[in-house]
């Protein structure tokens, strides 16, 4: 087999050609971050972002370490005067994350393993307010099933307990009730899902409060009415799919007489047209999106994201505002 030289190896921007000099050591076993006399550099990506209402950018520069086994992101604002603030960083692993606040000098610390085929450890600590979680999450009869126990450190009352199955989850907490003597009371979440004439039936409950939700959905047509309990807030979406580029949305509240409507079209998956209107704040909208709303910047042409927006109050026509969005990536 004939051996593979420098000269054969195809040119790589990401890595970096160290040549040899006399009496240099043997070249190292290839391993997963290096082969031969190869290393590579870490790709950076710097993201930036302008809200005009704000006036402020947001920056973010990361990169992936150790053959992409670990991430750094450091990450800040600075106004139209150039002063920065809020400056944080942050390092993710598959076991250990660290995120530190410049400002408030201050680190989260979190980590989980598997003490086990079935069985999950997490714990995450705020140093400076001295207080953490720690929860222990067991598989039961396979991944669709978990139970999972989590208590606050230091530990206030009994731990909190969570079954999640596929129709939905049940959560048991104490709670401390705020009255003039301070008591613990057990408080219940729960949240089924279940298919119900041709629809999805949801049933949530917390605090003493049960929502009912239904949702039937075609390809041209959603209906979606709800109610809570005991207060009977009734109130009901309603969607049309005109055509793959074309959905009318609209949304009621029977309580309040409060009502939303909103228009869009798209023109495949990077341009985005919206109108609206908000009878409780009595403002109609409409906006444009270049790049996929709910996307990252990377699959925006030419990595950017904008949006423009329109806001025009029904009682005051001359305060309309035009606002913009511009998000930009780069990678190095």
């Amino acid at each position: 087999m004939a051996q593979t030289t420098v000269e054969s190896v195809p040119p790589n921007p990401n890595y970096v050609i160290v040549p040899a000099t006399a009496g240099d050591p043997p070249p190292p076993q290839p391993n997963r971050c290096c082969s031969g006399r190869f290393y590579r550099r870490p790709g950076l990506r710097v993201t930036t972002e302008f809200d005009s209402d704000s006036s402020t950018f947001f920056h973010k520069i990361s990169c992936k370490l150790l053959d992409s086994l670990a991430k750094l992101k450091v990450s800040f604002q600075n106004n139209d005067k150039g002063e920065i603030s809020d400056p944080q960083l942050a390092f993710t692993s598959k076991y250990l994350s660290l995120h530190y606040d410049f400002e408030d000098q201050n680190a989260v610390v979190s980590s989980s393993f598997d003490l086990g085929p079935a069985l999950h450890f997490k714990t995450a600590q705020n140093v400076k307010a001295q207080q953490g979680e720690v929860a222990l999450v067991a598989d039961l009869a396979g991944p669709a099933y978990k139970f999972e126990l989590s208590s606050s450190v230091p530990s206030v009352g009994l731990p909190k307990a969570t079954l999640k199955f596929p129709l939905g989850e049940i959560s048991l907490e104490e709670k401390e009730e705020e009255q003039e003597e301070a008591t613990r009371m057990l408080s219940i979440y729960g949240i089924v899902k279940g298919h119900l004439l041709n629809g999805v039936c949801t049933a949530q409950y917390q605090d003493e409060n049960l929502n009912l939700r239904y949702l039937y959905k075609d390809e041209q047509m959603a209906f979606i009415p709800s109610i809570s309990l005991p207060s009977n807030a009734l109130s009901f979406a309603f969607k049309r799919q005109f055509d793959p580029s074309n959905k009318l949305s609209y949304w009621y509240n029977f309580d309040s007489n409060y009502w939303s409507t909103v228009y869009k079209h798209t023109v495949g998956k990077d341009y985005k047209f919206k109108v609206g209107y908000d009878s409780e704040v009595r403002l109609g909208w409409a906006s444009i999106w270049v790049g996929d709303e709910s996307g990252k910047a990377k699959t925006a042409p030419m990595k950017t994201k904008i949006q423009f927006m329109l806001q025009v109050p029904q009682d005051d026509i001359k305060s309309s505002a035009l606002m913009f969005h511009v998000k930009k990536r780069w990678d190095i």
